[in-house]
């Protein structure tokens, strides 16, 4: 098992279980109180800069599939969680949210006591914080969240937009768009 710290501005230190990719990250810590949906709220551009507390307890035993996602990859930095479901069980499962989660470069922390957590920010505000599945320490990554400049000024809108227009074809409520020429990136 290898292990994964989280630090706040605060100085609050959390150790827990690490998934997903093994890297530092330093980001605005939020919670989500949504039952369903992890997948989408990963992918939600809203989130872009922000690692997501859930507050259910059980992330991940749907899997990813390749249809639900809100943007074409991962907009958080990380995700913090209570307990990741050690297996997949749904038919439109593609691979786990740890291998995905390698794949986009994100980390992500179990055993974690999001109820603490939650409380916290919710009396207290978002904070900054730092996660490393990697072994940084503590002092380091206390230094990297309170060091970070954050997200107030900076230009989310061009860091979660496609990078070509699509076009619309067909009759109302159809579900598929067509991709301007020379599109680079799906959204």
């Amino acid at each position: 098992m290898k292990l994964a710290t989280l630090v706040l501005e605060d100085g609050t230190v959390i150790e827990g279980r690490a998934f997903g990719a093994e890297t530092d990250a330093v980001f605005e810590l939020v919670f989500n109180t949504s039952m369903t949906g992890y997948q989408e709220i990963l992918t939600d551009p809203s989130y872009r800069g922000q690692g997501v507390l859930f507050t259910v307890s059980h992330i991940g035993n749907v899997g990813i599939n390749t249809e639900d996602d809100e943007s074409a990859r991962p907009q958080v930095s990380a995700a913090v969680i209570r307990s990741l479901s050690p297996m997949v069980s749904n038919w439109r499962s593609a691979l786990s949210l740890s291998d995905w989660l390698t794949q986009h470069n994100v980390p992500g922390i179990s055993g974690v006591d999001t109820r603490w957590l939650t409380r916290k920010l919710r009396d207290g505000g978002t904070q900054k914080a730092a996660l490393s599945t990697k072994g940084t320490s503590a002092d380091t990554l206390l230094k990297m969240a309170r060091d970070w400049a954050g997200l107030d000024g900076r230009d989310m809108v061009k860091e979660v937009t496609c990078e070509e227009s699509y076009r619309w074809v067909g009759d109302e409520g159809s579900k598929w768009v067509e991709r301007i020429e020379n599109s680079k990136d799906e959204c």
